[in-house]
């Protein structure tokens, strides 16, 4: 195995490696010692990328602008979209009305569990950033009128987003691999949620109180906490804003079954795909919310625009950094670091389950991106699939997407979501965020290799 993974080793190869580094490296000191904007020092550490690895300097540029094109076009619009929602939510009294349900039917203590529950439901079949944006306010108003440590509550609520983001399907990673090693996707789905329950207890209300202690003034920006509606006879109904909430919830899971139930040329499946895309969706909801959150509370139209514009200033750094996280993901994809981490893992002699989950975590590590990771990871072990019984190439399925949620750091997007949106430092994040995708990552593996050995 060692000659293997010497052979396969090249100058290139090292160059690559340690160009990222270098440029991860460059990244945390502009941030962190020279206190430069994220948005400028991952567009600096993009060109160390490049210019290190070797990279054309024409296809160094082109690079980066698809990648921030190709993620403010597709998260970037979702999260504006969600912004809008949030806001309604707010403003109308909406978000209050469901902070004093959870208040009422949980007490102090059961109040991470209450969270880590909201985020299972309301993220079941949405991507991670969405739900994350659909959260904040909540989370925000929690942590706000009652006075508990913001981590203590934020942590839960993420950590049942990216379990599920990770391992279960409609979730697109999951689905992805599914398809990639022709797994059952309905083993799959019971395994995940198998595996996702306790690696949720475990990273979200258990973890969120050690986080909570280890960064104790995590205070949210003053600007993204929502103000408490002081017209409370004119907030809308709790069913109203549920559902409000859970509409484009209810219109992906539409999707995400139409895809695995009917045929391609169906038209109800046509029909289906159409108002089931996150973009329509949540447009819709939107919309909705405009009625049911915005006229509920006696809104006028004057109101109503206000509220929509008033949403979108307060994400705009967000956006930028997203942006030029989703430009450098592109350039270490393009400057080929995930093809060389890849490639050198095959050449491991390891349990299929525990290879799937290393090669997943090494392109989580080089390129930031989760579902990257996990169609890639998917791809390379697929022949190993082709000799395995149905609960096995479930269980692969979901090691892969344990591997993708691995320590999540400045080159995910999702990292710079959690930063700005939590009010967190570099260093923060990663003693928090980042330790507890880690945690997922490994109770998720942990569970899953007995499991495989049970079913043997």
């Amino acid at each position: 195995m060692t000659t293997t993974l010497a052979a396969a080793w090249t100058g290139h190869d090292t160059r690559l490696i340690g160009a990222t580094v270098l440029a991860i490296a460059v990244i945390v000191v502009l941030i962190t010692k020279a206190k430069q904007h994220p948005f400028l020092a991952l567009i600096l550490g993009s060109g160390v990328l490049g210019l290190v690895g070797g990279m054309p300097v024409d296809k160094l540029i082109k690079s980066f602008s698809s990648g921030v094109g190709s993620t403010v076009a597709s998260v970037g619009v979702l999260i504006a979209l969600g912004a809008m929602l949030g806001k309604l939510l707010a403003d109308s009294g909406g978000a209050d009305q469901i902070v004093d349900t959870i208040l009422r039917r949980a007490g102090d203590r059961a109040l991470p569990w209450a969270m880590a529950l909201v985020a299972v439901l309301i993220g079941l079949p949405m991507f991670f950033e969405i739900g994350l944006v659909m959260l904040i306010p909540v989370i925000l108003l929690v942590a706000k009128r009652t006075g508990k440590p913001l981590l203590m509550l934020g942590i839960p609520a993420l950590a049942g987003l990216s379990v599920l983001h990770g391992l279960v399907p409609p979730h697109p990673g999951p689905l992805a691999a599914a398809g990639a090693l022709n797994a059952n996707v309905g083993l799959t789905l019971a395994f995940g949620l198998l595996v996702a329950i306790p690696t949720v207890i475990i990273a979200g209300p258990l973890f969120g109180r050690l986080a909570a202690k280890m960064v104790p003034d995590a205070v949210a920006p003053e600007r993204l906490v929502p103000e408490s509606s002081s017209e409370e006879g004119r907030r809308p109904g709790f069913l109203a804003t549920l559902s409000t909430v859970l509409l484009p919830v209810a219109l992906m899971m539409g999707k995400a079954l139409a895809d695995i139930l009917l045929d391609k040329e169906n038209h109800l499946r046509r029909v289906l795909d159409f108002i089931g895309d996150p973009l329509v969706a949540l447009l819709a909801a939107v919309l909705l919310g405009m009625l049911t959150l915005g006229k509920s509370a006696g809104f006028t139209r004057d109101k109503l625009s206000s509220t929509v514009a008033d949403s979108l200033p307060p994400i705009a750094g967000i956006l930028l950094i997203v942006g030029a996280g989703g430009g450098f993901k592109q350039t270490l994809v393009d400057a080929g670091v995930g093809d060389v981490i890849t490639s050198l893992a095959t050449g491991a002699n390891l349990s299929p389950l525990l290879l799937g989950w290393l090669v997943a975590v090494a392109i989580r590590l080089a390129t930031g991106s989760a579902t990257v990771a996990t169609v890639s990871a998917a791809g390379i072990v697929a022949p190993l699939a082709a000799t395995m019984d149905p609960s096995h190439s479930a269980l692969l399925v979901l090691a892969i997407g344990a591997g993708s949620l691995f320590f999540s750091h400045v080159n995910d997007a999702g990292f710079w979501l959690v930063k700005e949106y939590f009010g967190l430092s570099v260093g923060q994040t990663l003693k928090s965020w980042s330790i507890m995708e880690t945690i997922i990552s490994v109770a998720a593996i942990a569970l899953i290799l007995p499991l495989g050995a049970l079913l043997s």
